[in-house]
């Protein structure tokens, strides 16, 4: 039947005007809206992109699952960084093209359409709905997908998005609330869909705490909470799937480096899909992100950077009138609109030559999202107007 259409306030282009403004405000536009990388690609995944770019998995097809290499680092990342045995717990992995695709596809290559009932929560990433619609399946959007009594009693709920650290707002799950969810899931036969893309980005009392809640401590972070840690999956796989990216922990979003692993049962035949239909790394890519997940010190460089930039953030952004605080994780300062309207805001920010992201996107129209993913100079200047 192919894909179903989708409805969705996710347009970046929505936001053209108020760029316009800002342009034209004095010392020129600073665009902390769209959260994409601009720092370095470490030198180590420079290096093995170069070397591997006359491979036989250069010129010849790359293999969907992956190389032996890639697979073994991605097992050792689990291993080193997440406190997972991903062979324990008998978990398949499969690369992905960036983690957007695996998101959007994902209800579709788990079969999901009409009469099944994928939960969300109410704010989050869009592209969860989006995948949901594309299968023809439903959005159920709750609170606190933590709050388990608010889904497991729907009737047709197949799958729960679960995102920890969360885009937009931070905020970050203990090892308690997802083994609660792992359980209510697998009590009605529903699939734990787990989006970890932020995993090692943690900041404040809550990355001091989770290294003894499902993850270990590798070059010094404190990761979030795995859905595959032993003490959260219960030893097992079966209905979890996690997913991951390297866009952010090693700034290789235009890589197109992510990866899904979980139950083996789910996983597998993905791969023969992905197959079919061409969404493959290519063979030098998956070089290089093997060299990525095995860069610690780079990954720590990163967070540093990030932890640096979102405090000057915060507090320019409450010295200019926002209430708010360092979040648990992520990339991002969520906070609550003066006006009560994020479209107001964003006009009279423009006017000041600062974009943010509207709320309206994530579900919270009364919200704004400011990225950290912007240079050091960038997040000082806009600290400066922000003063004034």
């Amino acid at each position: 039947m192919g894909f179903h259409t989708f409805e969705s306030p996710y347009d970046w282009s929505r936001i053209a005007g108020y760029k316009r403004t800002a342009k034209a405000a004095f010392g020129g536009m600073i665009d902390l809206s769209v959260g994409s990388p601009v720092d370095p690609v470490p030198d180590s995944v420079r290096a093995a992109l170069a070397e591997s770019s006359n491979d036989p998995n250069a010129y010849g097809y790359p293999a969907t699952i992956g190389t032996a290499d890639l697979r073994a680092a991605i097992a050792d990342w689990f291993h080193d960084c997440r406190n997972v045995d991903l062979a324990a717990i008998g978990a398949a992995v499969v690369p992905t093209v960036g983690s957007k695709e695996a998101v959007a596809l994902m209800a579709s290559l788990l079969h999901f359409g009409e009469g099944d009932v994928i939960v969300q929560p109410a704010v989050s990433y869009p592209t969860y709905e989006i995948g949901t619609q594309l299968a023809g399946a439903r959005t159920l959007k709750v609170a606190d997908v933590a709050d388990v009594d608010s889904w497991r009693n729907v009737p047709g709920v197949r799958a729960i998005w679960v995102n920890s650290p969360c885009n937009p707002t931070g905020d970050m799950l203990t090892a308690a609330q997802m083994v609660a969810i792992v359980a209510a899931a697998r009590e009605i036969g529903a699939v734990v869909l787990s989006d970890e893309c932020y995993a090692l980005m943690t900041w404040g009392s809550a990355a001091a705490d989770s290294d003894v809640t499902g993850g270990t401590v590798t070059a010094g972070l404190a990761p979030a909470p795995c859905a595959l840690a032993a003490d959260v999956c219960g030893g097992t796989a079966d209905g979890v799937l996690v997913l991951y990216s390297l866009s952010k922990q090693s700034n290789m979003a235009g890589y197109r480096t992510a990866f899904i692993a979980g139950d083996a049962a789910l996983v597998t035949p993905m791969i023969e899909y992905r197959k079919q239909i061409g969404q493959i790394i290519p063979g030098p890519v998956q070089a290089a992100m093997a060299a990525g997940l095995r860069d610690h010190a780079a990954v720590r460089t990163q967070h540093d950077r990030y932890r640096d930039r979102l405090g000057t953030l915060v507090s320019a952004l409450r010295a200019y009138g926002y209430a708010t605080n360092m979040p648990d994780g992520a990339l991002y300062v969520w906070v609550r609109t003066k006006s009560g309207d994020c479209w107001q805001d964003m006009a009279t920010l423009a006017e000041i030559g600062i974009i943010a992201s509207p709320g309206e996107f994530y579900g919270a129209p009364e919200y704004l999202r400011f990225s950290a993913t912007a240079s050091d100079q960038a997040i000082a200047d806009a600290a400066e107007r922000l003063a004034r």
